[in-house]
């Protein structure tokens, strides 16, 4: 299974770096009152190497698990590298997460120490961390976190030196236990080797032909297999700089500050990007802008300087289906976009060359990877990248891979005869209507983003004579309907979005009416993952009491108020 020597796995790449590149900066990280700290390769290996001491001291078995609860942060980084030094595994969670969801997955993988740092929730991490485990707390903690601690980074550095070795971890041994959604709620932990690292890095560089003097930002969750991919792995692959954000709010002006070479996101984030656009430019004066040459490429670069895009080289949108309309929008401003996929089971398995990008298609496999369209259009992958199975489930394991190897994906996807992949969505994601048509809701989904005053939409309609789309409406939009309830202006254009829509699906597919909704859909609502994907069973369950009333309406576009 390994197919890379010792110099190309993580740690390799970070001793390699700490020589090669000792005084350049690797790391920036916001702190407080708006400055920043950096850290060379020499400060992140010196940090890695102390903070590897400490855990070595405690005298764990070889391979305990280590968690870190935080949000991305330099501090992150070096846990991990540390960790990994000290002979043990990572255990990433996600600073989302609610108490009772952060006990069970720390239980469930045995950990013995925690990195705790900013969170979303800072109450539900100190009740969610069970009794016995270490808790070790960043710089960046909260200070309730700092006090209740049973160690603090800084002391741990004042108090160790650091390890005078460099050690190394085979290419197939555990790096990594990566919790990912189960449709039961069952904690499935991926485990990955450390040959992932170099596959996902060298793979991405190529892409764009990158090299250490690129700039990352990292500001999705590090705990999802993607940023793991993208960021980390990357930079550790070809040594360049990665900032890091102060939070959400910040995002644009830590964007202006890293101006990345390489942006990685969400269609949720691009989405937002593109309405603060369009809310200062309106689509149609946009349009007229483009089309006179003398003014094109200064409005461009305009739009992408406003959003700290403008020396973007390769940007791409994963973990959940952008729509065309969305893409195409960012490539006519001048943006590189493309659309890759992968999973954590997987690893990013595809993603186009900017050159090589087709609406509507994920790219070709990465090189490595074997892809084939298996029984139901089920996509199926086989590669290094595929996991080791998941921890404590060997049941589980066996029922997602062929007797040949290949994980089974879950998703439906088509290939085109140059190995171009399309998704069309999730095998389980389907709804039978009353009438026994099964409807893929995310493909339809895609459609309802293009319109500005739609932040988000869920299709469903199981059981039902006809589908139907929940949408929330944008901030603006909102404000619009609560000064002037649903106004002509945008009813009709919601009307004439659906018309359209329903003109290009068949007949069991067709959207019966739009019901707009006040939301939020967040992570704290429930309705959300981490990762900026819909929970459509609570999202039915959220509003499943107002459907028949909704129904009744025969309207094709209503505002539930205060839903």
């Amino acid at each position: 299974m390994a197919q890379f020597g010792d110099d190309l796995l993580p740690l390799g790449r970070a001793y390699h770096w700490e020589h090669v590149r000792a005084s350049e900066v690797y790391l920036v990280q916001p702190v407080n009152g708006g400055s920043i700290r950096t850290w060379t390769w020499q400060q992140t290996m010196d940090e890695a190497r102390r903070i590897a001491a400490f855990l070595r001291a405690q005298d764990w078995e070889p391979g305990a698990r280590v968690a870190t609860l935080a949000r991305n942060s330099a501090w992150w980084i070096i846990a991990e590298l540390g960790t990994w030094m000290a002979g043990m595994v990572t255990v990433p969670l996600y600073p989302s997460l609610r108490a009772e969801s952060i006990r069970a997955l720390l239980q469930h993988a045995d950990v013995r120490a925690c990195f705790l740092g900013a969170v979303d929730d800072i109450e539900a991490m100190q009740q969610g961390v069970p009794a016995g485990v270490l808790r070790i707390a960043m710089p960046n903690a909260a200070p309730e976190v700092l006090r209740g601690s049973d160690r603090r980074w800084d002391k741990i550095l004042t108090e160790y030196e650091p390890i005078l070795d460099s050690p190394t971890r085979g290419a197939d041994a555990l790096a990594t236990i990566i919790y990912a959604s189960s449709t039961n709620g069952d904690p499935r932990g991926v485990m990955h080797r450390f040959s992932l690292f170099p596959q996902m890095g060298s793979t991405i560089a190529s892409l764009a032909n990158m090299d250490s003097n690129e700039r990352f930002i990292s500001y999705l969750p590090l705990a999802h297999i993607a940023e793991r991919g993208a960021i980390e792995a990357t930079s550790l692959h070809i040594g360049c700089t990665v900032y890091f954000t102060a939070g959400q709010k910040s995002l644009l002006a830590d964007l202006k500050r890293a101006r990345p070479t390489l942006f990685f996101s969400v269609p949720r984030l691009y989405l937002h990007l593109r309405q603060g656009v369009l809310e200062r430019v309106p689509q149609p004066w946009l349009n007229r802008l483009l089309r006179i040459p003398i003014f094109s490429s200064y409005v461009k670069r305009q739009i992408l300087r406003q959003l700290g895009l403008e020396h973007v080289r390769f940007a791409a949108s994963g973990a959940a289906p952008l729509s065309s309309e969305v893409l195409a929008w960012f490539r006519s401003v001048g943006l590189a976009l493309v659309e890759g996929y992968g999973l954590t089971e997987t690893g990013i398995t595809h993603a186009p060359r900017p050159d090589n990008f087709r609406m509507g298609y994920v790219g070709p496999a990465l090189p490595g990877v074997e892809v084939r369209i298996g029984p139901d259009e089920e996509i199926q992958m086989r590669s290094a990248m595929n996991m080791i199975g998941y921890y404590r489930n060997e049941e589980t394991t066996r029922e997602s891979f062929t007797e040949d190897g290949f994980f089974r994906t879950g998703d439906k996807g088509e290939m085109a005869p140059d190995g171009q992949l399309k998704i069309i969505g999730r095998i389980k994601d389907q709804f039978k209507t009353s009438n026994g048509k099964y409807v893929s809701p995310a493909p339809i989904e895609k459609r309802f983003a293009i319109h500005t005053a739609l932040e988000a939409t869920c299709v469903m309609g199981n059981g039902r004579a006809h589908p139907f789309a929940l949408s929330v409406l944008s901030a603006e939009a909102r404000r619009q309907c609560e000064s002037g309830g649903l106004n002509g202006e945008l009813r009709q254009a919601l009307e004439r979005l659906l018309a359209d829509i329903n003109a290009e699906l068949d007949p069991h597919e067709r959207i019966s009416f739009i019901a707009l909704v006040d939301g939020p859909w967040d992570i704290a609502s429930g309705l959300i993952t981490p990762t900026l994907k819909l929970k459509r069973n609570a999202i039915e369950k959220r509003y499943a009491s107002h459907v028949d009333e909704w129904i009744a309406m025969q309207k094709p576009v209503l505002w539930a108020r205060g839903l």
